[in-house]
């Protein structure tokens, strides 16, 4: 599916995550809004490599969507703050609670179990 030039364009970069925000249009000349997130992913050789995961929003969905969005963000702050405390942001982040074994475990390097499949593999 090819999509027409954006008319309208916001990126967000957020350390290896890029959020773009695009206003698109329909065959109809109707507006609707995509939000794409693309990942940076750097092989052990250097090289590197992208994925990307896009939600197609339309206006008769934007209501109930920001009114969602908005309670959940809300729920998130009011509940743990605005302070990031999980591992991958705090390099000495650590859970009180793990046995030794459960540390060495979870330090150790851990292996995808799903493969990216692109749609060109198709």
């Amino acid at each position: 599916m090819l999509e027409k030039e954006e008319i309208f364009s916001k990126v967000l970069r957020a350390g290896r995550r890029t959020y773009f925000f695009d206003v698109r249009a329909t065959k109809a000349d109707d507006y609707y809004i995509t939000i794409t997130e693309s990942k940076k992913f750097t092989e052990e050789d250097g090289s590197f490599h992208f994925k990307k995961h896009k939600i197609y929003l339309y206006k008769e969905d934007f209501t109930a969507f920001a009114e969602i969005l908005e309670e959940m963000t809300s729920y998130v702050l009011n509940h743990k703050g605005e302070e990031v405390i999980s591992e991958r942001h705090q390099k000495d982040y650590k859970k009180e609670f793990f046995s030794e074994k459960e540390e060495t475990i979870l330090a150790e390097p851990k292996i995808n179990s799903f493969t990216d499949i692109r749609f060109e593999d198709i």
